[in-house]
């Protein structure tokens, strides 16, 4: 998570000490940066690799007594798990990093996030548990989100409060560079399994190959992530800028409103995140003739088109303020939404363009996405409030998205996803207004 950016005319946070100049020679932000960016993109890696099987696996493996429709609808609503789980996870591993220490809670995050991942690996489908076996498909991406709650290190929200002055917007979209990395190598595995395989294989054991990997991703992740943070530099720095865990009540009490602010500034971006990710995949696989390996493949090319829309927002944002940037692209993805219907239903070439239109403004949006209103909170709850804020935005703007969408398209149109985005738009045009108001009121 990171912070505002100085022309914002916010408040700079708050120290607890004063860095001395041996202090701040030891922090390496370009370090910190690469283990933010492999810990991200390990997250997102496996984040997608459930999102991309919930469409083109789960339906047939988990719900084949279903109708197409119902199955993805279905196979949607055990996709939402993690979002709802995600908030108890972070405030239970809160509690671990209080009596244990960072590393105790980094470890046992991601070892709950590795065994989750591989025990959906090694389920077995409907045709042979029945019931049990959407039981534990359930629990397992129940326990996902609890792990992806708890695997929250503070070192983004570092990063961004060791970045230069004037280059906070740069460095505060670092970490959401691992979002489209993580998407590439997943869509990317799945086209090669889908285009190599069979169905019947792809089916019955193929698609499993992305979940092994992301295990041993995650342990790769793991150890790169532990070897900055349990340093005694690090320990120091997460120290002396205050990023330790609060109690939470206190923090509801004092700056509950900063959280619901926060997850509605970035409202938006993260409806937007799954609209042009899960929801075309689904889609055009229930009611377009474009075979699916093309559209992994326009997908993959919409991932690799985001990673300089990110970098560009935050050139962008330390020019001209990350509120008028996040407002600017609110306002160009409700423009985005009110096309969205006719592109959708346009051909093969009109749902390339919305992909690929989407995945630019995902970038420029998504890149200061991320903790909109963090430099609000007092020190002591900063390092707590940036990953609630975070849970939060997931869960109001994200989590029943595909589902809700793809529900309501089937219904009653491709309006739906109109309606949807721009719900965000407006919520989070509205966010931004409130938090501008409270900045004049301090």
């Amino acid at each position: 998570m990171s912070v505002m950016t100085p022309n914002m005319g916010e408040p700079k946070p708050k120290q607890p000490a004063v860095l001395t100049a041996a202090d701040r020679s030891a922090i390496r932000p370009s370090e910190v940066a690469v283990g933010v960016i492999i810990g991200r993109a390990s997250e997102y890696f496996d984040f997608f690799v459930y999102s991309i099987a919930s469409v083109l696996v789960f339906p047939a493996v988990f719900f084949p007594f279903l109708p197409k429709l119902e199955a993805a609808l279905a196979s949607f609503l055990v996709f939402s798990f993690a979002f709802i789980a995600r908030p108890l996870g972070t405030v239970v591993f809160m509690e671990i990093q209080r009596r244990w220490g960072r590393g105790v809670k980094l470890g046992a995050a991601l070892f709950l996030l590795g065994v989750s991942t591989a025990g959906i690996a090694f389920l077995p489908g409907y045709a042979t548990l029945g019931v049990a076996a959407i039981a534990l498909l359930s629990a397992f991406r129940f326990a996902q989100g609890i792990a992806l709650g708890g695997s929250w290190d503070g070192l983004p929200s570092l990063l961004a409060l060791n970045a230069p002055e004037r280059r906070r917007g740069w460095y505060a979209m670092v970490p959401q560079i691992g979002a489209p990395i993580g998407f590439i190598v997943a869509a990317g595995l799945f086209l090669y399994l889908h285009s190599s395989l069979s169905e019947s294989d792809f089916l019955s054991w193929g698609w499993r190959y992305p979940f092994y990997v992301a295990f041993a991703i995650n342990v790769v992740a793991l150890f790169s992530r532990l070897r900055i943070v349990l340093t005694e530099e690090y320990e120091h720095q997460m120290e002396v800028r205050g990023l330790h865990p609060a109690h939470v009540g206190e923090l509801l009490k004092a700056r509950g409103g900063n959280l619901l602010i926060g997850a509605f500034a970035a409202l938006a971006s993260y409806a937007l995140f799954h609209l042009i990710t899960v929801f075309p995949l689904s889609w055009i696989t229930l009611q377009s003739e474009q075979p699916v390996d093309d559209v992994l493949m326009i997908q993959i090319v919409g991932a690799f088109v985001a990673i300089p829309s990110i970098v560009a927002s935050g050139l962008i944002a330390d020019k001209i303020g990350r509120r008028r940037t996040l407002g600017t692209l609110a306002v160009l993805i409700g423009v985005f939404a009110l096309c969205a219907p006719l592109l959708l239903k346009g051909g093969a070439l009109a749902q390339d363009v919305f992909i690929l239109t989407g995945f630019v403004l995902l970038g420029l949006s998504y890149g200061q996405a991320a903790g909109a209103v963090t430099s609000n909170f007092e020190p002591r709850f900063r390092y707590t409030g940036a990953a609630l804020t975070s849970d939060l935005a997931w869960l109001i703007g994200a989590a029943f998205a595909p589902l809700v969408v793809l529900g309501l398209s089937a219904r009653f149109g491709l309006a739906a996803v109109s309606v949807y985005l721009l719900s965000g738009v407006v919520a989070t045009l509205v966010a931004l207004y409130i938090n501008h108001r409270l900045d004049d009121e301090r």
